[in-house]
């Protein structure tokens, strides 16, 4: 992991193996971020919330489960948000064509609310390098 501290600007980089078990690890690099900034509880939850399945969904959808393949996690703060970036070495996907989970013939399904629940956590969101990469921005 490395980490850079500047002057109200901290970064933290990981890279981990796709491979369920290292969503505890990203769970501890929230959780020392919160720590150290003093994040409110429900501010937390977000961030939480919405980089496991961000990890959760380059693991699964992204790198297919292979364990020989790699996801990057940038968490950056400043006095004003945190911003997490995730990237995976999938091929990406239609990011812009993901089914509405909340729609009546989707509402059973238990597959395809992460898109959606990283929508309505973070402040705003953005895909870039066709879906294989997420940056979510949470202000504080």
């Amino acid at each position: 992991m490395f980490y850079e501290e500047q002057i109200g600007i901290m970064q933290k980089n990981l890279q981990i193996t796709s491979d369920p078990e290292n969503l505890r690890i990203v769970e501890n690099l929230i959780d020392q971020l919160s720590e150290e900034h003093k994040i409110e509880s429900d501010l937390y939850g977000k961030i939480l919330v919405a980089t496991v399945e961000a990890v959760n969904n380059a693991i699964i959808h992204g790198n297919k489960s292979d364990k020989n393949k790699k996801i990057d996690i940038w968490v950056s703060t400043d006095l004003k948000k945190v911003k997490v970036r995730v990237r995976d070495e999938g091929e990406g996907f239609e990011y812009d064509n993901v089914p509405d989970p909340t729609a009546p013939e989707n509402i059973e399904n238990i597959h395809g609310r992460g898109v959606f629940l990283m929508r309505q956590l973070s402040d705003n969101i953005k895909f870039r390098n066709k879906g294989s990469e997420v940056e979510l921005t949470f202000k504080l």
